[in-house]
């Protein structure tokens, strides 16, 4: 004869002030334990929040002792673009850091899977030789390609800026480079085994395994591209119709006398882009600097 278990009891009730309480503990725990993160947050967010806050005063607020604004103008942002070219300019920044992270990517790519998965006589005398091109300051070089571009004629124009990109980046090779290394060599293998010559095993194998080091290759040279000031400013400074957004800001002080509020306006659409993109490629981005220095 079988005997019937009787059925569990109900839980007890929780009070309201005990799921109160212990919502709370929650977030306290978590406060405390991402205390140093969350103060490293606010740190880095203070200056986006300042130049916001300059960006909608009035131009006799603006870089005063008064932080918050009195009067709140959203229109400084669209009057931005009536004082300059703005969208002039955007669009120098864009066709600028696209085709230079287009031409960077051709061009390491091959180049960082030659040094990191063939074998043949001088590759670490090759890799040493990027490494020392990765620690060279640019202002070496200045000079003569200086020289080099103004006799062929492309000063004032943003190919002495876009070119290079296209033949090497020391950086982006050694990024990839670095990442490659860490993909197995058996997925190679196993292509060459079923026909697949070198240029195949790169396409069809590595590239899609190494998509989130491509990522923050680019990503890289994409916001070096979009920041850089010395050299649009070198190359294109005689020419404003050329001009990138980092240089029209800098020029967008003297333009303007020094309207802050303006000039903040301006920042904050530039900066726009950027944010957006991290925001969107933010894990690719982390998962590729993750796996770069897994392997040496």
């Amino acid at each position: 004869m079988t005997t019937l278990s009787a059925p569990p009891r109900p839980a007890p009730p929780v009070h309201p002030r005990e799921k109160f309480k212990r919502r709370w503990d929650k977030k306290l725990s978590f406060v405390a334990t991402h205390a140093v993160g969350i103060a490293l947050g606010l740190i880095f967010m203070l200056p986006l929040l300042f130049v916001f806050l300059t960006s909608v005063m009035k131009s006799d607020q603006a870089m005063t002792s008064s932080l918050w604004p009195t009067e709140w103008h959203f229109e400084n942002f669209v009057e931005v673009f009536r004082k300059a070219p703005l969208l002039e300019y955007f669009g120098n920044s864009f066709l600028y850091s696209a085709l230079a992270t287009i031409g960077a990517l051709l061009s390491a790519i091959p180049a960082a899977y030659g040094l990191a998965k063939l074998r043949w006589r001088g590759q670490n005398l090759c890799f040493m030789l990027v490494v020392v091109a990765m620690m060279l300051p640019p202002q070496v070089t200045v000079v003569p390609l200086y020289d080099l571009w103004v006799r062929l004629g492309f000063t004032g124009t943003l190919v002495p800026l876009i070119v290079p990109y296209f033949f090497f980046d020391a950086f982006s090779i050694f990024l990839l480079r670095q990442f490659f290394l860490t993909i197995p060599k058996d997925y190679l293998e196993a292509a060459k085994i079923d026909g697949c010559n070198e240029f195949r095993v790169l396409t069809r194998v590595l590239i899609p395994m190494a998509k989130p080091g491509i990522a923050a290759t680019a990503m890289f040279c994409f916001l070096f591209t979009w920041n850089d000031y010395f050299g649009p400013l070198l190359y294109t400074g005689e020419n404003k119709d050329n001009w990138p957004l980092s240089l029209a800001i800098a020029s967008f002080r003297g333009m303007h006398h020094v309207e802050w509020n303006l000039t903040m306006a301006a920042t904050a659409l530039i900066m726009l882009p950027v944010i957006v993109l991290f925001v969107f490629a933010q894990k690719s981005f982390v998962k590729g600097i993750t796996f770069t220095g897994v392997k040496g």
